[in-house]
Formats: structure tokens, C-alpha cells, sequence
């Protein structure tokens, strides 16, 4: 193992091509979160920004055109499942995942690491890659870093992971846990030689290393050398104590470029998307926010409420009061100019749909539509909710935005120990009046 290090730390490696830009806007002077504008072949976006998670081509329960009128401009596809259907052929001839599903606005695709810990069952990993059996008809596959990269050449995704070798986090086998993050460098330079269209196509890398500081460290280091236009911080989110997830993100975020995206995968609660922003990260991913939806979870200012309780079965007030989108807002209204989805061009666009707490209620027992709304309102939630960190950003505000949202989380002023932990470290403090 020594001489393959002594090896990549004497290879001079060229800067990658890159289709995409990252502006820096302006910087928390207290904590280390970012405000950037990050154009991409589909269209800008702003960070810190959040993406819903469109697994098979489709975010259960919308449209795409819904999708984008609640002001998404990049969601997340995943190329395990995409691979196996419709399978690559299917997405060559059709002309990629854009066309596909009807999205014209930006992608993003997992390489299908993640598998490597969520079917571990079916898997078997060796230095080629993965080897595993189809879930749906058992046949014996095999997705190694060069078949991950041609997928999403296919897939034609606007940012491409590398694929990586993912260990839970809380795995107590520490050799294992090294073996994965060397060997998830070895591939990176293999996707890196097989990626067909840097031009048109960014490719992130993944930081790995579980919860062993010393190995994250090493892994920012060598993975940061390669130049890949974004990178992601992974492995993350696997039932890890949270005093631990802030620590390896903080020693991350203090080490990775600052004229990049820095993208922590798989991370959507409202206190945690904060936290990392403070921690100095741009852009997250998770599927609760719908998944949430889907049993009648409503998230709002003061919390998640299950609208399935008897106690909003006669409840005429929206959804939540505060929020913006088509469900909460007045039926007939247009987006206010705070919205994130507010379309200066059309700024009298009806879009409000006047749904109250009582109709949710009826619906989310019986019938999908009550999924449905439920999963329009809770993915505006998270997007709205980041524009207003952003602005924070752009005012000078965060540390003032942070603590409104924390007191009306836990109106009795008895906050998350972890998150007032990380967030004084970044000099940021709940309790302050």
C-alpha cells in the first residue's frame, strides 16, 4: 500500500474538462456557509440548493412539469435503476434520460455505489466491481467504474458520480473501511479515463472513510488532485451519531477547494440541510421528503405533522400558514416574489390551489392524490427553505435565519445538543438572544 501512495503522490494529473461554472456570491463571515450560482448544461441554479431524488426516471407522484413548477431546476435520477430498466439501450436510442422522462432541466445521477450497502445481500465487491444478482429476475450482473460511467454517458446526466466502494458507516472493520477508500481512488481514476464527454458532462468524485478523520483527510487529499469539477462527500447518512456526521463534514469542507460545489450525498431533514450549510457545504439529496409524503407527512414551520390524525379532519387552515407553494397557497394566487419559484416574466401566474389541512386528510387514507399534494407541498418546503438560507447568505443573516428556524422547531428553547455543538464550533450560537 505504501508504494501505491508514494505513486499518487508523485503522478501530475491534468486538470479535467469541465461543462459547468461555480460562482462564490458571498460568505457567512460567521460560519462557513457559501451562497453560488452554479451553471450547468441545463440551466443555472443557486446554492446551497436541495434535489429531490427522481429514482426511475420519475419523482413518485408528480409530473415532470409539476416537478418543475414548484421551481425545481435539478433532481436526481439513479443509474442502478435506470441500468436495469429500461436498461442502456433503451436510453440510447431514445436519446438519454432527459427525453426519457420529459425533463429538460438538470440531472443528476448516482453511480449505483449506494447499492453496494442497501443490497449488500445480492453484492459481492472485488477490485473489477461489483457483482450482484438482479433483483427482478435473479441473472447475474456485473457494474464496474467503466460500466457506471458509460450508463450515465447514456443516461446523459448533467452531473455523473464516480462509482465508489460504500461501507456503512458504523462498521466496526477498520481494514475494510481503508481497503474501500483506496480502492474507491483506484476507480475514480478509472472513470475518470472512461468518461466520454467531459465536455458536456461533469464528473464528481466521492470522499470516503467512514468516520475515521484520518482516512477523510487522505481521501480529500488524493481525490482533490485528480480536479473532478464537483466533489461529494459519501458514505454519510447510515445511522452514524450525528456529532460524528458533523465532524466529518466539517474536516471535509476545511480541505476541499473552495472554488468547487461541495456535495454531501444523501442528506434532507430541515435541521440537518442547515447544520451542513453551516459546515460549508452547497448541495444535498434525499428521498424523505416525498418518502415522508407518501404517509401523510407534512413538513412545516413548527414540524412534521401527520395530516392522517383525526385532529385535522376538521381543520380548514392550510397545510402550513407560512409556506408559499400551490397546496398552502390562497386558490388562484401567484407565487409572491419571495418564493424561489417566482417567475418574474409571469409574475400574475395563478398557481395557489387552496388546499386545506382537512381535505389532506380525507385524501391521504384513501386516495394517492393526497401522496400527491402532500409530496408537491414537501419538496417546495425543502426548496423555499434553502432560497431563504441563501438570501440569509447574501444578507449577512445566516446565523440570525438559523436560530428563527431552530426556535420555531422546539418553541421551548431546548435544541438538538448535536446541532448547537456543531454549529458553536463554526461560532454560531443557538442560545444567543
Amino acid at each position: 500500500m505504501q508504494n501505491v501512495l508514494k505513486a499518487m503522490a508523485t503522478h501530475a494529473f491534468k486538470p479535467m474538462p469541465s461543462a459547468l461554472t461555480f460562482d462564490l456570491v458571498a460568505k457567512c463571515s460567521t460560519t462557513k456557509a457559501r451562497a453560488a450560482t452554479l451553471k450547468l448544461p441545463h440551466g443555472t441554479v443557486q446554492t446551497p440548493l436541495y434535489m429531490p431524488v427522481a429514482t426511475q426516471a420519475s419523482l413518485k407522484g408528480l409530473t415532470a412539469e409539476q416537478l418543475e413548477s414548484v421551481g425545481c431546476r435539478l433532481c436526481l435520477n439513479n443509474t442502478y435503476h435506470l441500468g436495469l430498466k429500461p436498461g442502456q439501450k433503451v436510453l440510447d436510442e431514445i436519446g438519454g434520460a432527459h427525453k426519457l422522462q420529459g425533463w429538460n432541466r438538470n440531472i443528476l445521477t448516482d453511480s449505483g455505489g449506494f447499492q453496494m450497502v442497501s443490497l449488500l445481500e445480492l453484492a459481492t465487491v472485488t477490485e473489477d466491481g461489483v457483482r450482484f444478482l438482479s433483483p427482478h429476475d435473479g441473472t447475474p450482473m456485473v457494474l464496474t467504474p467503466e460500466a457506471s460511467i458509460s450508463l450515465q454517458n447514456s443516461i446523459g446526466s448533467d452531473i455523473l458520480m464516480q462509482l465508489d466502494d460504500v461501507i456503512v458507516t458504523t462498521s466496526q472493520d477498520y481494514e475494510r473501511m481503508r481497503e474501500a477508500m483506496y480502492r474507491s481512488i483506484r476507480w475514480l481514476d478509472r472513470c475518470i479515463a472512461a468518461h466520454k464527454n467531459p465536455e458536456t458532462q461533469n464528473l464528481f468524485c466521492i470522499i470516503q472513510g467512514g468516520l475515521d478523520l484520518d482516512m477523510r483527510r487522505e481521501c480529500c487529499e488524493e481525490m482533490a488532485k485528480r480536479g473532478t469539477p464537483g466533489i461529494a462527500i459519501g458514505g454519510l447518512s447510515g445511522g452514524e451519531e450525528k456529532v460524528s456526521y458533523c465532524e466529518v463534514v466539517d474536516t471535509c469542507t476545511r480541505l476541499l477547494p473552495e472554488g468547487k460545489p461541495r456535495y454531501v450525498m444523501g442528506v434532507g431533514y430541515p435541521e440537518d440541510l442547515l447544520v451542513s450549510v453551516a459546515l460549508g457545504a452547497d448541495m444535498f439529496d434525499c428521498v424523505w421528503a416525498t418518502r415522508t409524503a407518501r404517509f401523510g407527512n407534512a413538513i412545516t414551520f413548527s414540524g412534521v405533522l401527520n395530516l392522517r390524525q383525526s385532529t385535522f379532519s376538521e381543520s380548514l387552515s392550510p397545510v402550513d400558514s407560512t409556506c408559499t407553494c400551490p397546496i398552502c397557497l390562497p386558490a388562484g394566487a401567484p407565487y409572491p416574489l419571495t418564493s424561489h419559484a417566482y417567475d418574474p416574466e409571469n409574475p400574475d401566474t395563478p398557481v395557489g390551489l387552496g388546499i386545506t389541512r382537512a381535505l389532506i386528510h380525507h385524501l391521504a387514507a384513501k386516495e394517492t392524490a393526497g401522496a400527491h399534494l402532500l409530496t408537491m407541498h414537501n419538496v417546495y418546503w425543502l426548496l423555499q427553505m434553502m432560497h431563504e438560507a441563501r438570501e440569509a447568505i447574501v444578507k449577512g443573516e445566516f446565523p440570525g435565519y438559523v436560530r428563527k428556524r431552530f426556535q420555531w422547531w422546539y418553541p421551548e428553547g431546548v435544541f438538538p445538543e448535536w446541532a448547537v455543538g456543531a454549529l458553536r464550533a463554526m461560532g454560531l450560537d443557538l442560545y444567543e438572544k
